[in-house]
């Protein structure tokens, strides 16, 4: 049987044709010489477990080094410039160590994930982009994964989990994931939703929720999220007492930057009361903004999604004459949704984002290349964030008071350009079809793609992972494709990323609509 695990007449069990048993006996030191060896003498050279351990040159015979060409090599004091970037481990203040066998080792029906267990020294590189001659430097964070010991019993973990900010579609799956890898791989038998985000915690009118299998069971096919969301409502001291009370020792809160400031607190708070609590993040943006992390889950849905409106918006356009679809897509501050939508769609004429100031009027303004597109092919495309143009909008509509999360009401930046491009053309005494196309909150309430459904799983997997081995004050994020701990001030502190118009991705954008510079033109 290959590609899975069986048991052999001796009653050892083998993964594939590869003997279990052996492996298992060094899992716990699987970033050893031998243990790594034994690996690839067991399983092959070109195995996928081969590949996916650190390879240590000394475990590499004379000829095993040909097609190398670099040695990556610990640099003087690692300990005090890597710290930053490793996760707090709850034993630095409880003294209460990782004592605990895993269930992997020790339930037979998880016997062959023994061979899985990461061990604490291996660590995921961040800056993969190398000098072909020249010495570069890179960051690391801890890789997730099983250990091989756990700080928890199980028996004794009540869990929490908290969603909070605004939908995306792949809360669900996370919830689900989180439930089942604690109560169905590790044993746990009490895990809780709080309602409504941070205030669910400790308002009165609400009631923190038992979870179970059957409530979990079909929520991944449905979008929004099961525990209900809200921004705001922290407050550090009630959330904390209400921690306290119910007698939670692991929290996991999934949202964005703002989300995970409070997140961050959570945990300075329990350090300092020197708690036996795990605060765990799963970072969560529709927009795609938050920095380090390849992407954030919900985001392949939502471009996938606004194919739908930028292929109707089209549709329209072309059934009408000199027609204009015009699409607003989500993006208050970044334009990863737009950029990533326009690229795959390759029928938009004209992208606008956050980070690129356009004009309207002008020899290179939006009006007159919309004008030139109209005139060679008929119809237009056009896809705008809803952060873009505020600089332009505010003069006209200032932004009103802000939401509770502190970001500001908006502008619809949708209806302001849709009233200004039929301005102009009925100036010019031209005749256009515009439809207007507002997909928000279809886009963000749809259940997750088979891609976002994979990843949140992942994710939720990776957190509980690193909460019962008594890591806290992290979030799990995805980097350069594997699962890392970051230390959670990393995620909170550094702010949103934007686009960057400098980059390759944006010259795609460019090079696909052939739009101007709209923002040299002002």
């Amino acid at each position: 049987m290959k590609g899975g695990v069986r048991e052999v007449a001796d009653g050892s069990v083998k993964g594939g044709e590869v003997e279990i048993g052996p492996l298992l006996e060094v899992a716990g030191r699987m970033d050893t010489v031998e243990s790594i060896s034994l690996l690839r003498s067991a399983a092959g050279a070109n195995a996928q477990s081969v590949h996916d351990r650190p390879k240590l040159v000394e475990s590499m015979d004379g000829g095993s080094l040909t097609g190398f060409s670099k040695t990556l090599v610990p640099i003087a004091s690692v300990e005090d410039r890597v710290g930053a970037l490793l996760p707090p481990r709850m034993e630095e203040w409880t003294g209460i160590k990782a004592t605990f066998p895993s269930p992997f080792r020790t339930n037979p029906a998880h016997y062959s994930l023994g061979a899985s267990f990461v061990p604490d020294s291996e660590t995921i590189v961040v800056d993969i982009i190398a000098h072909r001659q020249r010495e570069t430097l890179s960051r690391e964070f801890l890789r997730c994964g099983p250990r091989e010991r756990i700080a928890f019993h199980p028996f004794v973990v009540k869990a929490a989990i908290v969603t909070c900010g605004g939908l995306c579609p792949g809360l669900n799956t996370v919830i689900r994931e989180l439930f089942n890898t604690l109560t169905q791989l590790y044993g746990v038998r009490e895990v809780y939703g709080i309602p409504f985000g941070y205030r669910g915690f400790y308002a009165t009118n609400f009631s923190h929720i038992k979870l179970t299998e059957e409530r979990v069971d079909q929520i991944h096919h449905f979008g929004g999220t099961i525990l209900g969301s809200s921004r705001g409502g922290f407050d550090l001291e009630r959330i904390i007492a209400s921690i306290e009370d119910f007698g939670y020792n692991q929290v996991y809160v999934i949202g964005g930057d703002g989300t995970h400031r409070g997140a961050l607190k959570l945990y300075e708070e329990t350090r300092r009361r020197k708690r036996k609590i795990a605060v765990v993040g799963i970072p969560k943006t529709i927009d795609n903004d938050i920095s380090l992390i390849d992407k954030s889950f919900g985001f392949d849905t939502a471009v996938e999604e606004a194919q739908r409106a930028i292929n109707s918006a089209k549709v329209e356009a072309q059934s009408g004459f000199n027609g204009v679809g015009l699409v607003k897509l989500m993006g208050r501050h970044s334009g990863y949704i737009a950029m990533f939508s326009t690229l795959a769609s390759r029928d938009v004429n004209i992208c606008l984002i956050p980070e690129v100031p356009f004009c309207l009027d002008g020899p290179a303004g939006v009006f007159q290349y919309l004008n030139s597109v109209l005139e060679k092919k008929g119809h237009a495309v056009i896809v705008v964030a809803e952060g873009a143009g505020m600089d332009l909008i505010s003069e006209e509509q200032p932004p009103q008071i802000s939401d509770a999360s502190g970001n500001p009401k908006l502008p619809d930046i949708g209806l302001w350009l849709k009233d200004k491009i039929n301005a102009f053309f009925k100036k010019q005494m031209m005749e256009i079809n515009l439809k207007y196309i507002d997909p928000t909150y279809m886009i963000r309430t749809v259940p997750a793609n088979a891609s976002d459904n994979l990843y949140c799983g992942l994710l939720g997997q990776s957190a509980v992972h690193g909460a019962m081995a008594g890591y806290t004050g992290y979030t799990v994020g995805l980097i350069n494709t594997h699962f890392v701990m970051i230390p959670m001030e990393e995620i909170a502190n550094r702010g949103r990323v934007s686009v960057d118009v400098t980059s390759r991705m944006w010259n795609r954008v460019i090079a696909t609509t052939g739009q101007p510079a709209f923002s040299n033109h002002r």
